[in-house]
């Protein structure tokens, strides 16, 4: 592959431009060509999101993508009825378990959030996509123009805070809004910044 003028930015042996971040690894790549940015309304993916940006806080996001299907496994599926019935002895599995993040706050954080999800007066997808906000009128011309935090962020860490919900600080929440893609922080340039991606598609991610 080789770098363009704008060092934030990678064309790849498919010619396509994007973000430099996405154009290595292999799992990173494919992550930002079908997945990040791309409007997520799933439920049941929206949960696993937020259950797995608690997993990434301190750590890489590589690391949390190559251990997915680890997740998925031990958390039933990100099913919120299943993860939410979990009990300590499934914690102490899980923390033996090399395949995934052994931490123990975080492995309880994500029964607590099934059980904080089933517990909502409304669907999840609803309730985070009512923080979602206006989209962009220009695409970032650099990650220097990308925020960790945003007032929208904040407002949703506070209120699933309040709900029960765990391991969703304000910056947790920004990355969230960027893998859900209520927010579009492709680079303009990007080949995927601005476009229409198969949200269907997306939902099997």
């Amino acid at each position: 592959m080789s770098v363009i003028p704008r060092a934030e930015l990678v064309e790849g042996d498919d010619g396509r431009v994007r973000c430099a971040w996405g154009a290595g690894d292999p799992e990173y790549r494919r992550y930002h060509d079908e997945e990040w940015g791309v409007p997520q309304r799933d439920p049941v993916r929206l949960f696993e999101k937020v259950c797995l940006e608690g997993f990434q806080a301190g750590l890489s996001w590589i690391t949390i993508l190559r251990r997915r299907p680890a997740f998925r496994e031990v958390f039933h599926g990100f099913d919120a009825e299943l993860v939410a019935a979990m009990t300590e002895s499934d914690v102490e599995r899980l923390l033996g378990d090399a395949r995934i993040i052994r931490h123990r706050g975080k492995i309880e954080a994500a029964i607590q959030n099934a059980r904080a999800t089933l517990a909502l007066d409304e669907p999840l997808d609803t309730l985070l996509w009512g923080f979602a906000p206006a989209p962009r009128a220009v695409a970032p011309h650099s990650f220097a123009e990308v925020p960790a935090v945003t007032p929208e962020s904040t407002a949703m860490s506070k209120a699933l805070r309040k709900l029960g919900f765990r391991f969703v600080g304000p910056t947790t929440m920004y990355a969230l809004m960027q893998a859900a893609g209520m927010v579009d922080d492709h680079l303009a340039g990007c080949f995927r910044g601005g476009a229409e991606v198969d949200a269907d598609a997306a939902g099997t991610a």
